[in-house]
């Protein structure tokens, strides 16, 4: 199902961008992986009458329950000519069942559900979601109903809509940079007729045909009870678990016997090529082994390897072929696990100019002396830490991916054993390099598929019944009530603050700098968004793999982002490890050392990366977006993706950086946040020792000046020949996110655009099925916000589809009133969403972070719900018309031209002008 907008809205990149990387100290750290425990999540298990399985997990910290449903069917159950039958049906479960039939996110969504999705892949299909204690009634019979009472009102029309959105679904994958190599990587590595040969999303022939007699087959086969996993967990008790799963799942009769497919690795032999072109800026070569698959003892020997390999900064491929030959700007490894097969891969992508070949013989190098040698036992060390960490952090989450209960659903599922983790977790400690080596070598010395794409040359039931007749009463907004934040400041002007939660072993330390893109000079952008890039890459005593190597030890992240205003610098640390990481923080920010080598292939990575993001059609659009907004010579009006332009980048030098870091980041203008297992008791000793050499300087004063709303609506078009798909943005500007309607505001595009039922994607995605998605967004900025609509759509309905975002924009701003309903939708999903978003350390911080940063009141989060619920449809509709300027929009329209620009021009909204990638008029 996976909802679109908000990943493709993500890409504004206003949010903050993460990359890895370490501190302080001077001797290597010792290796953690032996003091790493390995999780425990208790359960409770009990498997009903008709065969459902249910385990139930405690977790009291917040009033939210996650219910992690899986059914046990995805890809491989298809046959050959019926595919893509798993996916579809998926979205079909989303349409509304006898006794609820309304579209189900939408209802998820009013009654604040977070971490709400279903995904399909070769083996299984899950739907989750996590609710507020008082609406789990709501969501089990909401979620039973589905599962019992599905075809009482599935009909032709919601088969033909949900058909047409999976394939613009298709579309849009495929339509992006390297969008070809999923189709052939898939059946050129399979046997034909193996499960896996086919893609999950299978074939637009097979989707044509799927009648309603395939997919009713497919729910009366794969859909019943006894072939199911359902995982309850967070604040719920196993008593009350099963009282209410036996009520809304008791009488659900069980499904047909069903067949288990067995082990096929399908292991191949001799070397295999393909050659395709794609309109990408970089050839990339994938290379693809048949290995064995999940919870298999070969498993974690193969993920050992492919993290030494290609598991980051510190792996082997990374090193030879981005750092020291700088032949690729990225490289990997990894071992993809299903459940009878699995696929060891190296993905590498070629530095513009670079001989692909060469990187390609550098890593066979580099993999054959791996066959030859094996890992070191201090590669051995990191990579085991790396993964440990990882499922340490798993106990942050009690749903959604990576969750405690996708975890124990999925062992359950795969394996019956909801323990399976720790089997895997203890091979992983247990693991020798021989045993790492003779996996390789049994696996990955023969047999091995690769596909290289090269650039375009353009360039581009046993339980009493239950009665359905009516639902549960729905529950309350849950109140909340976040850790207070705790303040200090340190003898050298640094403020700290601090947020106490004890729930899980670690730590998350953010250093918020007041800087930013806007901090840029208007001749220079991309140096704030490098600067920080580089501060995990050397200081005078560590060099940058040295301080990757660091920080694996210790099972700490770490990683840098910018936004318009800011800039920041986080690490994410185990408790047992803390200080020592705390040592490496501070040596990564005080001290950097930008060296020239590292420079100067950043600089090429970054020109690189601007070069796909002008293939990209979202990002194409989001590059030239700012300055046709706000003006040239804005602060803001550079590209929203950060990188800045080729032509400052390759101006810039290693001084811009030092000079970047000497004039912004000083003590008197940051401010520390730490969140977790840690006390400002503890912690305050520590910060003077680490940072008592940080001294305070006069800061330069920004300049985010007021601009006016666009006069007129401009059209302006860029070409992708070939496009399958066109992206339309629209754009305005909104107040500043401390604005005091800020909240009001947010209520109103949820209702135009914010979610998934809102009135864009009801439209465009629902009702006509034109795109997979499409929606609005305002992003946060401490001066005036950009208001975006981002509206994928295929190409032969661009014109129409824009011709229904201008109906949308008149109707929200006063054609179209909005309802009571509507805004009730609006509050509840703002309202009710709210303890589901605040789990982990991390979502914690991000929290404290907008407080901080945009100078919200401390107790932001916890009035939320009141200042929300206080908004009437009168205020909100006079906000809607002051707000919203349908006459006065910027329009971005990337597609092919030759097939999208005479629909365009046959609007008459504006002017209509073409511009080319870096937003200068085409004549």
């Amino acid at each position: 199902m996976h909802f679109p907008v908000r990943r493709a809205l993500a890409a504004l990149a206003l949010a903050l961008a993460c990359a890895a990387q370490p501190a302080c100290g001077a001797a290597a750290a010792k290796p953690a992986s032996n003091d790493i425990p390995i999780p425990d999540i208790a359960y409770t298990r009990f498997v009903l009458k008709n065969g459902l399985t249910v385990l139930v997990h405690e977790d009291h910290k917040s009033p939210v329950v996650a219910v992690n449903t899986w059914y046990h069917v995805g890809s491989k159950n298809e046959k050959p000519g019926k595919t893509g039958f798993a996916h579809l049906f998926e979205h079909l479960m989303f349409s509304g069942s006898e006794h609820f039939n309304k579209t189900y996110i939408t209802a998820m969504e009013h009654i604040g559900a977070t971490d709400l999705n279903g995904t399909t892949n070769t083996d299984r299909t899950n739907y989750f979601e996590n609710v507020p204690t008082s609406m789990l009634d709501y969501a089990l019979f909401a979620e039973s109903d589905r599962m019992g009472s599905l075809l009482g009102v599935l009909d032709q029309k919601k088969l033909d809509l949900q058909r047409g959105v999976v394939q613009n679904e298709k579309r849009q994958r495929e339509n992006q940079p390297y969008g070809v190599a999923y189709q052939l990587l898939t059946e050129n590595t399979w046997p034909a007729g193996h499960p896996y040969s086919w893609t999950v999303i299978g074939s637009m022939a097979d989707l044509d045909a799927a009648s309603m007699t395939d997919v009713t087959d497919w729910f009366k086969t794969n859909y019943g009870p006894n072939n199911v996993v359902l995982v309850l967990a967070g604040d719920i008790t196993p008593e009350v678990a099963r009282q209410k799963v036996e009520k809304y799942f008791g009488d659900i009769p069980a499904g047909p016997p069903l067949a288990r497919q067995q082990a096929w690795v399908a292991k191949r032999s001799g070397s295999h090529r393909s050659v395709v072109q794609d309109r990408v800026p970089q050839a990339r070569i994938y290379r693809v082994w048949n290995v064995p698959g999940a919870n298999t003892p070969e498993e974690p020997l193969l993920d050992l390897a492919a993290h030494v390999l290609g598991g980051g900064k510190t792996s082997r491929l990374y090193k030879r072929l981005v750092y020291k030959d700088q032949t690729a700007t990225s490289a990997s490894a990894s071992d993809d696990s299903s459940e009878i097969a699995g696929q060891f891969d190296l993905t590498l992508t070629a530095r513009p100019g670079a001989d692909a070949r060469k990187m390609e013989q550098a890593a066979d190098e580099e993999l054959r002396a791996m066959l030859k040698s094996g890992p070191t036992d201090s590669e051995l060390q990191l990579a085991k830490t790396a993964i440990l960490a990882r499922y340490t952090r798993i106990v942050e989450r009690v749903g959604g991916f990576g969750g405690k209960s996708d975890l124990l659903a999925s062992c359950t599922t795969f394996t019956g054993n909801p323990e399976c983790y720790k089997t895997y977790l203890e091979r992983i400690k247990a693991a020798t390099p021989a045993q790492v080596k003779k996996a390789m070598n049994d696996w990955l010395a023969d047999g091995d598929y690769v596909l290289q794409v090269d650039p375009y040359p353009a360039n581009l039931a046993t339980t009493a019944k239950l009665d359905r007749s009516k639902e549960p009463a729905l529950g309350k907004p849950e109140s909340l009530r976040l850790p207070p934040m705790q303040k200090t400041t340190l003898s050298n002007g640094l403020k700290v603050v601090v947020a106490e939660r004890h729930t899980a072993p670690v730590v998350n330390f953010s250093l918020l700098v007041d800087s930013g893109y806007a901090s840029d000079a208007p001749s220079m952008p991309g140096v704030a968004s490098l600067a920080l890039r580089m501060l995990e890459e050397g200081t005078p005593t560590r060099s940058s793999l040295k301080i990757s190597e660091e920080l694996e030890s210790l099972g700490a992240s770490f990683n840098t982002g910018t936004n318009l205003d800011g800039a920041f610098v986080n690490m994410n640390a185990l408790k047992a490890t803390m200080p020592r990481a705390l040592d490496l923080y501070a040596d990564l920010l005080l001290h950097p050392a930008f060296p020239q080598n590292e420079f100067a292939r950043l600089q090429k990575d970054r020109l690189a990366t601007i070069a796909r993001e002008k293939a990209n059609p979202q990002q194409m659009a989001l590059r030239v977006l700012p300055s046709l907004l706000y003006g040239k010579g804005h602060a803001y009006a550079l590209p929203f993706t950060g990188t800045g332009t080729e032509d400052a980048v390759r101006r810039m030098t290693r001084e811009d950086m030092v000079k970047y870091h000497q004039t912004w980041f000083r003590p008197n203008n940051a401010t520390l946040l730490v969140v977790g297992d840690t006390t400002l008791a503890e912690l305050k000793p520590l910060l003077e020792k680490s940072f008592a050499s940080w001294k305070p300087s006069e800061v330069p004063k920004k300049n985010v000046a007021q601009v006016g709303q666009p006069t007129k609506t401009v059209v302006y078009l860029m070409d992708r020949p070939g496009a399958l798909q066109s992206v339309i943005i629209g754009a305005q500007l909104a107040p500043p996110r401390n604005n005091p309607e800020a909240v009001p505001l947010q209520l109103v595009n949820n209702v135009f655009g914010g979610t998934f039922s809102a009135r864009l994607n009801m439209n465009l995605r629902e009702d006509k099925h034109w795109s997979y998605g499409v929606g609005t967004q305002i992003a946060s900025a401490v001066g005036q916000r950009p208001f975006l609509s981002v509206s994928p759509v295929q190409t032969d309905k661009t014109r129409d589809a824009l011709q229904e975002l201008v109906k949308e924009y008149t109707g929200i701003a006063g054609a179209k009133p909005i309802t009571a309903a509507e805004l009730k939708a609006a509050q509840d999903n703002e309202t009710l969403r709210l303890p589901g978003s605040f789990e982990t350390t991390s979502q914690l911080a991000g929290a404290y972070q907008t407080i901080l940063q945009y100078q919200l009141p401390e107790d932001y989060y916890n009035t939320l719900t009141e200042k929300a619920l206080a908004l009437t449809p009168e205020q909100a509709n006079a906000l809607a018309v002051r707000s919203v300027m349908p006459n006065r929009l910027i329009w971005v329209v990337v597609g092919d031209l030759s097939k999208i620009e005479p629909g365009v021009r046959e609007l008459n909204l504006g002017e209509v002008h073409q511009i080319d990638v870096d937003g200068n008029l085409v004549k």
